[in-house]
């Protein structure tokens, strides 16, 4: 993300909420992970793949696959994070097609909040059906480009009047400076629909509190993070993280 924007982001922008000073890949692969012997594919349910099961966790995260698989795989994400969009497009075949498909390895992607275009961005990912916010979020992800040369088109004059129009407007001036609202449109989620989402002062405060919660209990500090069964990994390319994948019994 250009310093610019980033710095903009944290500052003019101000929002009716704390968001913690955090950056994108700052953190190197820590830690081996966990261990463990090879883990047999788990049949899904009749006339179900597990790539369609998706369900929102008690921790606020979506998680696609098997609920019960032995291996669980998180990534704490950020939609504005270009080494996340990196790794989406790395990881989604492989990860989607084999590990979460044979039902040994689930997937929760957490949001955690670098900056103020990751709220506007995270509402309405979650503004649809729950089944629909990961793929939507890799969508995102891959338009991500597009959201910074709105964004560096726009200026600071306009993001700095958006950032002093009231709570419930704020974020929806944002989006809309970003191109958001155009994109969520065009991929099912309207913009009256869009509107009542990005207005969710309550659910941006929830998101917020999810990324401190992060930050001081798991001691997330960068986007991506990731935890294979609740012991973090760090940040890793998917070259990497699959071979912890494998060295925890995904192979």
């Amino acid at each position: 993300m250009p310093f610019r924007i980033r710095t903009l982001a944290l500052s003019a922008v101000a929002l009716p909420f704390a968001l913690a000073l955090s950056a994108c890949g700052d953190k190197k692969a820590e830690g081996t992970g966990p261990s463990g012997e090879p883990v047999a594919n788990v049949a899904p349910p009749a006339g179900k793949a597990w790539t369609d099961i998706v369900s929102k966790t008690d921790e606020g995260g979506y998680r696609m696959g098997n609920p019960d698989a032995p291996i669980k795989l998180v990534e704490y994400g950020a939609l504005s994070c270009s080494h996340c969009a990196e790794f989406a497009k790395e990881s989604n075949e492989k990860l989607q097609g084999d590990y979460i498909a044979s039902g040994r390895v689930s997937y929760e992607l957490r949001y955690f909040m670098l900056n103020a275009f990751d709220v506007p961005a995270s509402l309405l990912a979650t503004c649809g059906t729950t089944e629909a916010v990961i793929p939507l979020s890799e969508q995102f992800w891959a338009w991500q480009p597009n959201m910074f040369n709105n964004l560096q088109a726009a200026g600071d004059a306009k993001l700095q009047q958006a950032a002093a129009l009231p709570a419930n407007q704020r974020l929806q001036a944002i989006a809309q400076l970003a191109g958001m609202t155009d994109f969520f449109a065009a991929r099912g989620i309207s913009r009256d629909q869009g509107a009542a989402c990005l207005a969710d002062t309550a659910k941006a405060d929830v998101l917020a509190k999810q990324t401190e919660t992060a930050s001081t209990k798991y001691n997330v500090s960068g986007t991506p993070t990731f935890f294979i069964n609740d012991a973090s990994v760090g940040t890793a390319d998917w070259a990497t993280l699959e071979g912890k994948l494998k060295a925890a019994g995904a192979r």
